[in-house]
C-alpha cells in the first residue's frame, strides 16, 4: 500500500501499488474487485493455496477476510490503483481502514463484473448510497458528452457529498436519511417522483432490500423493461459480508 487519505470523514481513499495491477487499466465502469485484509496479528493476509481439490489453507491458519469494493481508478504512470473505503463502525474492511497507514499490506484480485457499458444510450437515471459512490464516480466518468445523467445519491448528511466529474449533462442531488435507519428511503422516493423517458438506461446500487423494492417499483408500476434496468445490491442490513452477485433479478414481481 502507498497512502492512505480521507475524501471525506466517513470515505477513505487506499492507493496500493503492487505486480499486476495494470489488469485494472481497462476495468469497466461499476465493476468490481476483492480486497484480502490480514487477520488481527499479522502483517499480511494470509492466502491459501490453489490445489486441483479446491483453496486449501492451514487448520489453524487465521482465514483472511474477503470483501468487495469498486476500483476506482487506475494510474499507469504511479502504477496505483485507487480504493475507497466507507467508514461504518463494526466490520473488517471498516475497522481496517480506519486505522490503516501507508505500508500496511493487503491482496487485491479481480477485476470482475458483468457491466456492459451502452455507450449509445443518451438518457440515465442513477441512484445509490454512500457505498456506490465510488462506483457511480466510474459510471459518470465514462459517459460521452452526449449523454444526459439525473443522479440520486443517498447520505447521513452534508459531510459525505463529494464532487463527481462528467463529460455528460449531469443532475445531481444528495438525499440526507430522514433517520439512522432508514437506509434506501430517499431513493424510493426519488425513483416515485421520477420522470423516467422510454429508452432511459436506470443504474441502482444500495442495500438489498432497498434496491428490490426500487425494482419491483420501476418494473410492476412503471413498466419500465426489466433489460433497461442494472440493478445492485452492494450490502444487506444485518449481514455481515452480502454476496457481490446480488442483482435483484431473480426477485421477480408478481
Amino acid at each position: 500500500m502507498v497512502s492512505v487519505s480521507r475524501i471525506t470523514p466517513r470515505l477513505v481513499s487506499v492507493l496500493v501499488s503492487g505486480e499486476g495491477l495494470e489488469v485494472f487499466a481497462d476495468a469497466a465502469p461499476t465493476s468490481h474487485l476483492k480486497v484480502f485484509l490480514p487477520a488481527p496479528g499479522q502483517d499480511a493476509p494470509l492466502l491459501p493455496e490453489f490445489l486441483p481439490e479446491g483453496q486449501v489453507l492451514p487448520d489453524d491458519a487465521p482465514r483472511p477476510a474477503v470483501r468487495t469494493y469498486t476500483p476506482r481508478r487506475f494510474d499507469a504512470a504511479s502504477g496505483t490503483l485507487e480504493i475507497q473505503f466507507v467508514l461504518h463502525g463494526a466490520g473488517p474492511a471498516s475497522e481496517w481502514a480506519e486505522r490503516a497507514s501507508g505500508g500496511d499490506k493487503i491482496v487485491v484480485a479481480g477485476p470482475g463484473g458483468r457491466f456492459v457499458m451502452d455507450s449509445e444510450a443518451e438518457r440515465w437515471w442513477i441512484a445509490g448510497d454512500e457505498s456506490a459512490i465510488p462506483a457511480i464516480a466510474t459510471l459518470l466518468e465514462a459517459l460521452p458528452a452526449s449523454a444526459a445523467a439525473e443522479v440520486h445519491i443517498e447520505v447521513t448528511d452534508a459531510d459525505d457529498e463529494v464532487e463527481l466529474d462528467s463529460k455528460a449533462k449531469t443532475e445531481i442531488s444528495w438525499h440526507h436519511r430522514r433517520s439512522p435507519g432508514a437506509f434506501g428511503a430517499e431513493l424510493d422516493e426519488a425513483a416515485r417522483n421520477a420522470a423516467i423517458a422510454d429508452g432511459t438506461k436506470v443504474w441502482v446500487a444500495c442495500e438489498a432490500a432497498a434496491m428490490r423494492a426500487i425494482r419491483r417499483y420501476l418494473i410492476s408500476e412503471r413498466r419500465r423493461p426489466a433489460s433497461s434496468l442494472v440493478t445492485r445490491g452492494y450490502w444487506r442490513i444485518g449481514e455481515a459480508n452480502h454476496p457481490d452477485h446480488d442483482y435483484g433479478d431473480d426477485d421477480l414481481p408478481a
